[in-house]
């Protein structure tokens, strides 16, 4: 899949606010400082579309960018992809907390659009808790999910390869089988193709 135009939207302080559901919808989450919106910008060819900070929690709303994507098929296809706020360690205050957790729970359980949730995992570290916590809540909402390993750049082969068995194994306990996952670099670039591949399934199916 080729991502021919990709453009801000919006951005919304609720799932009520959101812009229509009338196209399929493919959302990024992860902890804050993971690096979303650089994964993001390297998707869509785009350095400047994501607004990336070396803060944690600089994403704060649900922000919509329009999508125009040609699959290998030669169709055109127009889609939402939305950047989520990060779950975790931003120096905010416990109010400003709970109404961002209640602002992603609200979309990812509303959102009647959503095609599919990219979790993202950093790749460099063994498996957090909060990100187990994150993925089982997806799993008690029904959300249909995939998991990203981010910066895979960073760290030797074998030792991202370890930390990303070492999260597999860990879902053991509470999971049948392993979601579809990915390992990926926006330095160079690793994984790209294989997410827009994975993308362009739901978007022939329309959601």
């Amino acid at each position: 899949m080729q991502i021919k135009e990709a453009k801000y939207l919006i951005s919304s302080p609720s799932v009520e606010a959101c812009p229509k559901p009338d196209r399929p919808e493919i959302a990024f989450i992860g902890r804050s400082n993971v690096g979303k919106s650089t994964l993001i910008n390297m998707l869509c060819n785009n350095s400047k579309l994501a607004k990336t900070s070396a803060t944690p929690g600089k994403t704060q709303l649900i922000n919509h960018f329009e999508i125009l994507s040609r699959s290998r098929r030669e169709e055109n296809t127009a889609w939402y992809l939305v950047d989520l706020p990060g779950y975790g360690f931003a120096n905010v205050s416990q109010r400003d907390r709970r109404r961002w957790q209640q602002m992603i729970e609200g979309y990812l359980r509303k959102r009647t659009n959503l095609c599919i949730v990219f979790l993202l995992i950093d790749g460099r570290l063994k498996p957090q808790k909060i990100d187990l916590e994150f993925m089982n809540n997806l799993g008690k909402w029904q959300t249909p999910f995939a998991l990203v390993f981010t910066k895979t750049d960073k760290n030797k082969v074998t030792e991202t390869q370890r930390n990303v068995n070492l999260f597999l194994h860990a879902l053991e306990e509470s999971w049948e089988a392993p979601p579809n996952f990915f390992l990926t670099s926006a330095i160079t670039r690793e994984g790209r193709n294989e997410v827009l591949d994975y993308v362009e399934q739901f978007l022939i199916r329309g959601g």
